[in-house]
């Protein structure tokens, strides 16, 4: 940070701190929530404090049923954005031909609309190719959203990064697979990791297009609704949520550190393809 730079004034941290307030806030309530006494209702002050909810969260079947599916199709969901998102990404960014940006419109069209559209869209497409609902509508369902977050992440490095490394390695003599290895690869990693944490944690935690793309299957944020609609115990549910929001918050935190220095690192490719010259032309003598 610039040592010359402004100081903020006292009005415009006080609007800062009362914009965190007004977003934190609700989130302290539900770490509070989660260790009151009382099992059927929310009271304020909470009329006292337990660990006992963590052990009944810990017991309940449903529960580990619920997480262990939310898992599993953000894992899959992420690893199929993943791949089609960086394809996408290198073709759009790579060259340039005929509606290249109309292309690029349609592939961040699923997260620009409302998810409720998104969700109907695909439920339709299912019923219409008569495809059962399982876990693996829901994971297409995510994988739509998904592939946006990497794909926007990969395309603005792809486009901050030199063509001309790409030329030289292949005037070395590099095949396309080595080039991706040590060359594109370099510069483009951390925002692939970046975009992987941010669709994680969206697909964690998504609750409409699940709706409507999941048969008798109830994801972890599903499960929250029903609790939160016909409860057993409120605290469990606040226990959850702390959950959900510790393992939402460190893939963000991580994105964010990765790609807060998006300048400096894609210079790196110069040094990898200096590093790699002598071994590219030691493989092709």
């Amino acid at each position: 940070m610039r040592s010359d730079a402004p100081r903020a004034s006292l009005p415009l941290k006080l609007a800062a701190g009362a914009g965190l307030a007004f977003l934190l806030l609700p989130l302290l309530l539900i770490f509070v929530y989660a260790f009151t006494t009382e099992e059927k209702s929310f009271q304020w002050p909470p009329p006292g404090l337990t660990l006992k909810w963590f052990a009944v969260a810990w017991g309940r079947p449903d529960v580990w049923a619920a997480i262990t599916l939310s898992v599993q199709v953000a894992a899959i969901s992420t690893l199929i954005a993943l791949i089609l998102g960086t394809l996408c990404a290198a073709a759009v960014s790579g060259s340039k031909f005929f509606g290249r940006e109309v292309i690029s419109l349609l592939v961040i069209l699923p997260i620009a609309l409302p998810g409720i559209v998104t969700g109907i869209a695909l439920r339709s497409a299912f019923n219409l190719f008569e495809i059962p609902f399982s876990f693996w509508t829901i994971v297409l369902g995510h994988a739509t959203f998904c592939i946006v977050v990497v794909y926007n992440n990969a395309v603005a490095r792809f486009r901050r990064t030199s063509g001309s490394l790409i030329e030289a390695s292949m005037d070395l003599g590099a095949d396309g697979f080595q080039t991706f290895r040590h060359v594109i690869l370099p510069n483009i990693g951390t925002a692939l990791l970046a975009g992987g944490m941010l669709a994680f944690a969206l697909s964690f935690d998504e609750v409409i297009v699940t709706t409507f793309t999941a048969g008798q299957q109830q994801t972890l944020p599903l499960w929250m609704l029903e609790e939160l609609i016909r409860p057993r115990q409120r605290p469990v549910t606040n226990v959850v949520a702390m959950v959900v929001v510790l393992v939402t918050f460190l893939p963000i935190l991580g994105a964010f550190y990765l790609t807060r220095d998006g300048d400096q690192i894609e210079g790196t490719g110069v040094g990898v393809s200096h590093t790699h010259r002598i071994s590219f032309r030691e493989q092709n003598q």
